[in-house]
């Protein structure tokens, strides 16, 4: 809907849901770099889906909350775990959502030699062990918005992560 047709309540409410949409999506990575595993059980909605690829899926807040609580995650976060994400791209409809972004989860290079900034120290620096492709489909629920499903691509030169992104664009389209 053109801007110029909507009230100035309907445009209040999309920058409201945006803000919050920002706020909920910006959340993840301190949640996963934590095992804040509380977060994620109130972000999805309850019977909310999780999909990383390769098989790897979980079903309800609960499963997909447990996650964040298995070893390896929390070895991954005993060695320094850093997920980083890019602003995301929102497309609002009505009490629905899909946002894309991209995420980055960046470790400790204990190996590397260390080097020097100014003012900053010495370090031996971060790798980027992986950059991903996240679509979040997010619905407005009575106690605001939350992650209906998520489905995450690793950036790897095939088709899937690709088409995630061109999710971002599919507004535009219809422009040209």
């Amino acid at each position: 809907m053109a801007d110029n047709t909507r009230t100035l309540e309907d445009r209040i409410r999309a920058i409201e849901d945006r803000l919050e949409i920002y706020n909920l999506i910006a959340s993840h990575p301190p949640s996963a770099d934590t095992g804040a595993d509380y977060f994620t059980r109130v972000a999805y909605v309850e019977d909310g889906e999780l999909d990383l690829g390769g098989g790897k899926a979980a079903t309800g807040n609960e499963k997909i909350a447990a996650v964040s609580r298995t070893p390896g995650h929390q070895a991954a976060i005993a060695g320094g775990l850093a997920h980083f994400c890019g602003l995301p791209r929102i497309e609002l409809d009505g009490d629905r959502a899909v946002v894309i972004s991209y995420l980055q989860i960046l470790t400790p290079h204990p190996t590397a030699e260390p080097h020097e900034v100014p003012n900053h120290g010495v370090s031996t620096g971060f790798r980027i062990h992986r950059v991903a492709a996240n679509r979040w489909e997010l619905e407005r629920t009575a106690a605001g918005w939350k992650i209906r499903r998520r489905t995450v691509r690793t950036i790897d030169g095939t088709e899937p992560p690709r088409e995630i992104l061109r999710g971002a664009l599919k507004s535009f389209e219809t422009a040209r």
